[in-house]
């Protein structure tokens, strides 16, 4: 092996090998600090050995990023056509330089994640900040500005904060197709290699089989493809639109033709495991995810936090963000679970002590045919009768259903995933709608829960205007 080459023992990708560069990205603070944040927050007083942080995820994201890079961009696996709309893959010296940069991106891609990853992102960050904007701000920061200097050739910060945050988190950049690709390896909705990395590290850690499927076939299939005519491109849609009311079928199907896209699709033979992909999405949200147990820990975290950080909310200051990680809070949790005094306290006792709040009511088809509202009629009605310090709520949708890519048939047309498989069109999307009692009022209002329940769910005026 080169000397100036480096392995890191894997439990998940067995090896992951950086060059003398990119090991320089892993010693930097921010990424160093990926130690210190477990990814999947308080899940380890659940799952005692989810205990795995965002600096190993980020490696393995690193390396199959790589690895689905080097098959989409393989002269053997580019039709003459993408070669036409993505020049870049004939160029070797940009080919190189972009796969450097999405080896970079991808490591640095969760260096803005806040302390116990997503459990307090939505509430305790000024308005219009989340953690890719701490990630954008990082790699654009003088500190690692020094490192991208240091590269051969030098990297484009810019770029690199295209690749690790996506379209959909820089939308005042602009992206060209090529670079849109790429993103889409790390970060897309159907074949991000985040998601293919926390999925199989997330079950391997866990115990569990439910995230497991086979990536190695996955990855070997996956193509750079036209978007399929029928497919849900927005583009394409606009387009059917304008020419069915303006022009004749010609200029539709031309028009049509102009507007496909490119997008990271799959060759028929790994239609399979696509679906184990997106079936093991479903199944771990259902059983891990959104279990309860974990659910309201993160409530209780989030709660702690409003009273323990000043001003109530993380600081965007990228020297405060750095020196912020799970140890802090954790030693903080520690001291303020046993002094009733610090401000925090009975939030930080149920976190510490194990006296989390308990599943009271969890909607079910029953009360949805009644009420679509169901969920939120009891809380209100428990928060009325007994206080609202003592119940919590938590309803959440899984963002996104299946999505919709090409398919390459063996016979070279291209065709819409959702149209090819039945078992894409029907994956469900998970939603939860918790109501959470504390134990002290558990009892007493699972009986009142029970007596007055029939007329609670029964839709007010108010319920099916909202409805």
């Amino acid at each position: 092996m080169p000397k100036n080459i480096h392995e890191i023992r894997d439990p998940v990708h067995a090896f992951v090998r950086l060059d003398s560069h990119e090991r320089g990205v892993l010693n930097s603070r921010p990424f160093q600090r990926l130690r210190h944040i477990h990814q999947l927050g308080l899940t380890y007083l659940l799952y005692p050995a989810a205990t795995h942080k965002r600096f190993e995820h980020s490696l393995g994201v690193m390396e199959l990023a790589s690895r689905v890079f080097d098959v989409v961009t393989t002269p053997g696996n580019v039709t003459d056509e993408i070669r036409r709309r993505l020049p870049q893959l004939e160029r070797e010296d940009e080919r190189r330089y972009w796969r450097r940069i999405i080896r970079v991106a991808a490591l640095c891609h969760d260096v803005g994640h806040l302390p116990f990853s997503h459990a307090a992102e939505t509430t305790l960050l000024p308005e219009g900040w989340h953690h890719e904007r701490l990630t954008r701000e990082i790699i654009l920061s003088d500190e690692m500005e020094s490192i991208w200097e240091m590269i051969t050739p030098p990297l484009r910060p810019e770029d690199i904060v295209k690749l690790a945050i996506g379209p959909k988190k820089a939308r005042d950049m602009e992206f060209s197709d090529w670079e849109t690709i790429l993103a889409e390896i790390i970060v897309g909705d159907a074949f991000g290699v985040d998601r293919m990395d926390y999925l199989l590290r997330d079950s391997h850690h866990l115990g569990v089989a439910y995230g497991r499927f086979d990536h190695y076939r996955l990855i070997d299939t996956l193509r750079i493809l036209p978007s399929p005519p029928s497919g849900r491109n927005d583009e394409v849609r606009q387009t059917q639109r304008g020419t069915e009311e303006h022009g004749t079928r010609e200029a539709e199907v031309g028009q049509e033709e102009e507007a496909r896209c490119v997008e990271l699709g799959i060759e028929e033979g790994g239609i399979h495991s696509a679906e184990a992909l997106l079936l093991a999405r479903y199944f771990m949200y259902t059983q891990v995810y959104f279990h309860p147990v974990r659910r309201v820990y993160d409530i209780h975290l989030q709660d702690f936090l409003k009273a323990w950080l000043s001003d109530r909310l993380f600081s965007t200051n990228l020297e405060q963000h750095l020196k912020m990680t799970d140890n802090e809070i954790t030693a903080a949790l520690l001291e303020v679970a046993f002094d009733p005094s610090k401000a925090g306290y009975e939030h930080a006792r149920r976190i510490v002590q194990r006296q989390h709040f308990k599943v009271i009511y969890q909607r079910n088809p029953n009360d949805i045919n009644i009420n679509p509202e169901a969920g939120s009629a009891v809380y209100r009605a428990l928060t009325s009768r007994f206080g609202e310090e003592h119940f919590r709520c938590d309803r959440c949708v899984q963002k996104g259903g299946a999505p919709d890519f090409p398919v390459q048939l063996r016979d070279g047309q291209i065709v819409s995933s959702l149209a090819l498989s039945e078992t894409l069109k029907n994956v469900p999307i998970v939603s939860i709608d918790f109501v959470f009692s504390s134990r002290e009022k558990y009892e007493e209002a699972s009986r009142w829960l029970e007596e007055h329940r029939a007329e609670i769910i029964r839709p007010t005026r108010e319920d099916e205007r909202n409805g």
